[in-house]
This record gives C-alpha cells, structure tokens and sequence, in this order.
C-alpha cells in the first residue's frame, strides 16, 4: 500500500486498541486505505485487515524523555517515507511527527485527543511536565484540519484553552451488540455460581483505585474479585494481594483481545471502575470499560466523578462512590453483592445507555469528518 489515503500513527499497540480499531474498520468500510504506525516487537509490516496495512516500529527502551525522543524520531522518519493525504495522530505522543508529514507533503492532519494529555495522571505533582506537554499540544493543535476527543469536558477545555473549535466528539463506546455471557470468569477462577463476581477490566495503572478495592475485599462477604487485564503496577498489586492473604477471593486474568472481550464481560455479575480524583483526565474521563460493561448488560460500580457519575445515575445503571473513601467502598460492594434483585433492576437498564452513547452516531461523525478533508 505505497499511497495510502492515509498514515495513522498511535504509540500503543493498535492491535489491542479498541478505539483504534473502531476508527480504522470505519474508515475501512468507506473504502479509505491506511497504513498503520504502532509500537511492538520487531520492526515489520504486514497486511491487518481489508484496507488496513500494519507497521510495527520497535519499540524504544526505557522511559521519560528519552524514550519519547526516540519514540518521535522513529513514527517521523516512517511517516516522512509514506506519501499520504491524511496524517492522522492517535495521540498526543505521535502529532508532533504526524505534523511534520502533513507539512512536507501539503496533506491534511487529524489529532485524536482521547486524553487530556496536559493533565493526566503522570503529570501530577510534576507542573514542568505539564508545562512542557502543553508547549507541544499548543504548538500542533491549532495546525490539525480536525480534532476529535471523547468526552464534552475535554472538549470544553481544549476548545477553550487553544481557542480552536470544540473538537468533535467519539466516545468509547463499542458498535452496538446484542451480548450473551460465555462463563469464561468463572471457568479460568473456579468461582462458583452462588458467588458475586465483580470485575475490574482493563490497564492496572496509578490512580485507578485498585488498591483500595483490594483492601475493601477484604471486608466483603459473598464475593469475588477478578482483574482483567496487564498493565505495569499488575505484579506489584498481586504481590499485595498475597501479603493481605486474599488470594483466594481475587484473582488475575490476562487480557483477552477486543474482538473476544464482551462475551468474557458479560461473564461477570458487576463491572467496576475506579478512576481517581488525582488530575483533570480523570475527573472529565469516559473510559472504555464503563461503555463495555454497559454494553455487556453489567450493573457498574464506578467513581463519582461527573461525566462518569452523569452516565451512571442519569441511566440507572449503578451506582457510584469516591473510591479513596474505604467505608463507603466497602458497604457500596457489599449493598451490590447482596442485592440480586437490585443488579438486575440495574441491568434492565444498560440497554438505555446506547440511546445517548452510540459508535454508530460517533463514526459517522468521524467518517464525515475524513470525507470533507478527502472532498
């Protein structure tokens, strides 16, 4: 694919990117080729799907400022090789490189901000961090021909911040399925049938909580806990399980790949997420798992932060907590485990969710976005 319509770069892997798919297979289906620049062992290409070629640059070691140099210098010198009418960047990290294509060969820019990248997590209590991310943000942002983000707050804030446009809106929410549960929790834990499970999906990262769900576990009868998922703090978390001696009521599964995940959520009885009140991200955030539990016909368990909390209550799906608060953690865990009657009230409603938070509705925003800048 020498020409393609356009070079989509994300310095993750976009094999296991559920946003990244969704975006390419819709671009895909409008007969939009690309080439795909992602990070993993080794450096090849090969074909990913109809339309859609993969390029898998390697990924740097360490981490910092070094590793994002590095990162920089490799999607540039690929990008600047692949003639292409969009340079679309799926993340902050690749727009500096996306931009510099744009420019060399007159094509259009595409930025997906699908984090407040100046205020995540990482930049907490690190203000020259943020400063020097936001010089970067600020310095492209006002470049790219279109900009998508996930949630309203975000965009409020980008728009306002940068004085560009409201960037258009994609939420993380999965193509509308009709999901049935393939009891694969259970199966891979031995949890038996009269027991709550409660699943956490996803990254283990900082500031999602998961230590204080542990040690809320511990106090909750007539329940389970399974992570789902890697992420870097996933070793030093099982290792903190061992030392409470919960072994026997949480347990780890690795990641399953996003076009098997919802028969596997749905294996679940609650889905939990518990971002933390520590940075802007978090606290204007959307994830991917609240979309996925809904979608899978989960009651939700998830922080009480606003566009999160708007979600939970305004549907009836859940309810909500400040994950910091142990008390409050643990008798919101208990309530749900004990309540059948209630999770399934709560259940009869995730359907509802989809009529606000459509894919359907987000890529035709995205495809007639692509179409205008192709036209």
């Amino acid at each position: 694919m020498p020409h393609p319509d356009l070079v989509f770069a994300l310095t993750g892997d976009a094999r296991t990117n559920s946003r990244a798919i969704k975006q390419l297979r819709a671009l895909a289906q409008q007969g939009l080729s690309s080439v795909v620049l992602t990070l993993g062992p080794p450096a090849h290409t090969e074909p990913w799907e109809p339309f859609i070629s993969l390029r898998v640059l390697p990924r740097p070691p360490g981490g910092g400022p070094r590793f994002f140099r590095q990162m920089h210098r490799l999607f540039k010198e690929a990008a600047l090789r692949i003639p292409a009418r969009v340079y679309h960047a799926s993340d902050l990290y690749a727009l500096p490189a996306m931009h510099a294509a744009a420019r060399k060969f007159g094509s259009k820019l595409v930025y997906d901000a699908r984090e407040l990248y100046t205020h995540v997590a990482s930049t907490t209590g690190r203000p020259w961090v943020r400063v020097a991310w936001g010089f970067v943000e600020s310095r492209h942002i006002r470049a790219a021909d279109a900009v998508f983000t996930v949630s309203a707050s975000i965009a409020d804030h980008l728009s306002t911040r940068y004085g560009i446009p409201p960037p258009l809106l994609l939420h993380n929410v999965p193509p509308f399925q009709r999901v049935t549960s393939n009891g694969y929790l259970r199966k891979q834990t031995g949890i038996d049938p009269t027991t709550v499970v409660f699943l956490h999906q996803g990254s283990i990262q900082k500031n999602r909580g998961c230590h204080y769900l542990v040690d809320a576990m511990g106090d909750v009868a007539g329940a389970q806990l399974v992570f789902l998922g890697g992420g870097p703090l996933n070793p030093q978390l099982q290792a903190y399980v061992a030392e409470k001696k919960l072994s026997h009521k949480i347990h780890f599964l690795s990641p399953v790949s996003p076009d098997e995940l919802l028969p596997v959520t749905a294996s679940a009885d609650v889905g939990i997420t518990l971002l933390e009140d520590t940075c802007l991200n978090h606290r204007y955030a959307l994830p991917n798992k609240l979309f996925e539990y809904a979608m899978a016909g989960l009651p939700i368990l998830a922080s009480n932060l606003p566009e999160i909390r708007r979600v939970v209550l305004e549907h009836e799906v859940g309810l909500v907590v400040d994950p910091t608060d142990q008390m409050a953690l643990t008798a919101t865990l208990q309530r749900m485990a004990d309540d059948p009657e209630a999770r399934s009230q709560w259940a009869s409603h995730t359907t509802d969710v989809f009529e606000t938070f459509t894919w359907e509705r987000a890529s035709q925003r995205l495809v007639r976005a692509y179409l205008d800048l192709l036209s």
